[in-house]
């Protein structure tokens, strides 16, 4: 039907057709929302409790009995934990997080069910990013793997172990797309692109909450960062994001809504305002967008003091009015600040917030609570000897190992350099992680530790059969050259027949407040690889690294690099299980690599512009920078395999499409090579001719393919209308007629095969 008030050629088509899965055998991990199931008992709890209890029961802090390095992440704003057990007996607190395991949640609990009036649970949260004692891949790598099974297993085996040290909620997945790799921020997200990022959030958060919520195997899901924390401007942590609707809409808002229509319940508000309004105190995005179109039924809490943010903001005056204007924009529960316990008794009595907007709140909360079956029973989750006997077994590390080698992509591999030989080759590893108990678990760890991690040398050690041939000097600090270290590391690489370098980024630089102006290798790390790579012998780069990085010199000439991020815990085993062929390589970027960081923000599906310099040829006054073309180094979606794949045979079942129809694309894929080999299919399309301009290039879907050596496989993919809309002038989805560009490629960049079609009225 034809709708004239966006244009005469646009056709309304329904909002929810988002085609990532179409092509993917993660289709299954969405669903319809959540549902918040209200307990008849609820209702009467909350007609005897005082407005101080109700705000008790939206007041989160964190733990004063902190575990691991929590305070660090999060220090408390009071760290006597008798007098936090204190608030508990009082119902001043709806619960904590980032506590210290079960033992320190028993005696939280038992103050709370024993001691206070009310008798209501706690509810104890934590952040399990990438695991909890067994430690995962950070999230940007495993989404490397294109796998969402894959991360659906992770957080299902990092729910099992933290639901068993008594923590009932996390604060994961994060789904917000990073587009631009200065942002810290982005090692914790799901890349570049909204359609993988979908995928991904829905499978963490089935993997997270299972299909009982009163399982104490699994434990509630929390979507964050709500909404567009990625688009900070500059790539700077907490900094402004200026969006239109539109560019929200198409590309941001869609992972969030991806996790809920998986069934998550709890949703955490962003620290970043959003086009002059912080989106703690962002009524439309809040209760319009997330409660009225969505439908969402849970509970949205702060990011950590983000209420009380909204002072420095210029966006409220004091704390009572930070507190007032984060619960009518509709966060339920304050984060850390106590603004809300402080607060919202006294806002309810002037009548500045209503007390049926207040009773609905603590109606989500306890219901949640009581989904939880902490009503049922309080201590289902706490046990110090289940949590002991859960942690770090073998099963768990096994899937760690293996995430861990699907999460490597290999950029390039000149002259077939790897896989490595497991004999009759002296190889030098250099580089400040070519050894040792540092920088593997990566980013936002809370309870795993470097300590119980597989270093490099020792994976390596372990493939190699003559452990006397391994050779290794550290060369450099991360970022401080070391006394004659480079002396000691070109000296070693003069022994070797092969040099192995080890280089990137720490775990303290990828994270939240760590966003960098020059995403490149550090400096001392860069002159090492110069003087190391003068020595002329066959060098490969393994990478360290929480983003996507300008690669320079020494370093972007390397024969063969390896992009290993942050593995975890079997670092050192999934790293050598790729570099010497035990496990061929199989990951490919979720981010763009830039040529120069200073093309940041880019990313793949840009817009052409009225001035598209046409690549690899540099033409004057085109939309580029200077010396280079608009392009990156290494796009979206690359990454190599130990075999030889060669697309060809593209084939389109009809020439058009109507409104009701759909047709199919196919190419054959090909191993030419002596390996076997996983290749990640892709399909992206372009929209030649809108009402509203259109990206170069946008994936709808892909498939991820293992093909023996000699062997070849006809994939298809099916395109629908639907497939093909965007948001219109009026900001509401639209797919309008005209031709379409359809590529099946290994990469955004890559030409693969290529055919048109034309979608008809």
């Amino acid at each position: 039907m034809l709708d004239t008030r966006i244009s005469r050629r646009a056709t309304l088509m329904g909002a929810g057709a988002v085609a990532a899965w179409l092509a993917s055998p993660a289709r299954a991990l969405l669903q319809t929302a959540g549902r918040l199931e209200v307990p008849a008992f609820v209702d009467s709890l909350i007609a005897r409790m005082t407005l101080e209890e109700k705000a008790g029961q939206l007041s989160l802090m964190a733990s004063a009995w902190g575990g691991g390095i929590a305070a660090a992440l999060n220090p408390p704003s009071n760290s006597n934990f008798p007098q936090q057990v204190d608030e508990a007996r009082k119902g001043q607190l709806t619960g904590v997080f980032n506590g210290n395991g079960a033992r320190m949640a028993r005696i939280m609990q038992n103050a709370a069910m024993k001691e206070s009036r009310m008798k209501i649970p706690l509810i104890f949260a934590a952040d399990i990013i990438h695991g909890h004692r067994t430690i995962f891949p950070v999230p940007l790598a495993e989404v490397a793997s294109f796998e969402p099974e894959l991360a659906r297993r992770t957080a299902e085996v990092a729910a099992f172990e933290a639901s068993g040290a008594g923590i009932d909620w996390n604060f994961s997945p994060m789904v917000d797309v990073a587009r631009d790799q200065r942002w810290g921020r982005g090692v914790e997200g799901g890349g570049e692109d909204p359609l993988l990022g979908s995928l991904f959030a829905a499978a963490r958060v089935q993997g997270f909450q299972g299909a009982n919520f009163k399982s104490n195997e699994h434990f509630l899901a929390c979507v964050k960062h709500f909404a567009a924390y990625g688009a900070a401007e500059s790539g700077m942590d907490y900094n402004t994001v200026d969006l239109s609707e539109r560019t929200l809409r198409e590309v941001y808002l869609k992972p969030y809504k991806a996790g809920f229509d998986a069934g998550a319940l709890s949703a955490m508000a962003s620290f970043n305002e959003l086009s002059g309004i912080p989106a703690t105190g962002n009524h439309w995005l809040m209760t319009e967008v997330l409660r009225g179109e969505w439908g969402f039924q849970g509970f949205v809490v702060s990011d950590y003091t983000g209420d009380e943010e909204m002072i420095k903001h210029g966006y409220a005056k004091d704390g009572r009015d930070a507190a007032k204007l984060a619960f009518l924009a509709g966060v339920d529960m304050s984060m850390q600040s106590g603004l809300y316990r402080q607060h919202l008794p006294d806002l309810v009595r002037s009548g500045e917030v209503p007390q049926q907007l207040l009773d609905t709140s603590v109606r989500r909360v306890l219901a949640m609570k009581a989904m939880l079956g902490l009503f049922e029973d309080p201590f289902r989750r706490i046990d110090e000897k289940r949590e002991a006997s859960r942690s770090m077994l073998p099963r768990s590390r096994a899937i760690a190992r293996e995430s861990g080698r699907k999460s490597i992509v290999m950029l390039k591999n000149d002259g077939d350099l790897l896989p490595l030989p497991r004999s009759g080759k002296k190889i030098a590893l250099i580089g400040p992680f070519a050894s040792g108990q540092h920088d593997l678990v990566g980013p936002w760890v809370v309870y795993g530790t470097d300590e119980k991690a597989v270093d490099l040398a020792t994976g390596v050690r372990g493939a190699i059969a003559d452990k006397n041939s391994l050779i290794i000097a550290e060369g450099s600090k991360v970022d401080q050259p070391i006394p004659g270290g480079i002396d000691q590391a070109v000296a070693a690489a003069q022994q070797a027949d092969i040099v192995v370098l080890a280089i990137g980024e720490s775990q303290g630089m990828s994270g939240e407040a760590q966003s960098r102006a020059d995403i490149v290798v550090p400096k001392p790390q860069q002159e090492l690889a110069e003087a190391v790579a003068k020595v002329g012998k066959p060098v490969v780069v393994v990478l360290k690294n929480g983003r996507a990085l300008a690669l320079e010199g020494a370093v972007a000439n390397a024969p063969a690099i390896l992009v290993t991020w942050f593995l975890g815990t079997e670092t050192g085993n999934s790293i050598a299980d790729v570099l010497f062929g035990a496990y061929g390589p199989s990951g490919r970027l979720p981010s763009s690599f830039p040529r120069l960081a200073g093309q940041q923000p880019y990313y793949y599906a840009h817009k052409p512009t009225g001035r598209p310099n046409p690549d690899p040829k540099l033409e004057d006054y085109k939309a580029r920078f200077r010396g280079i073309t608009n392009t990156s180094l290494y796009p979206f979606g690359h990454g190599l395999t130990y075999g030889k794949i060669e697309y060809s045979g593209f084939t389109i079942s009809s020439p058009s499409i109507g409104m009701n129809g759909e047709i199919e694309v196919t190419a054959t894929i090909a191993n030419r090579g002596q390996r076997a080999a996983e290749e990640v299919v892709q399909l992206y399309i372009h929209d030649r001719v809108a009402s509203i301009t259109r990206p170069v290039r946008e994936m709808k879907g892909f498939k991820k393919i293992k093909l023996e050596p000699g062997q070849s496989e006809v994939v298809r993919f099916t395109l629908r209308p639907a497939d093909l809309q965007f948001y219109g002038v009026a900001n509401k989805p639209v797919v309008e007629p005209g031709t379409f560009d359809v590529w099946i490629a290994p990469s955004a960049e890559a030409e693969g095969v290529h055919g048109t079609f034309d979608l008809t009225a």
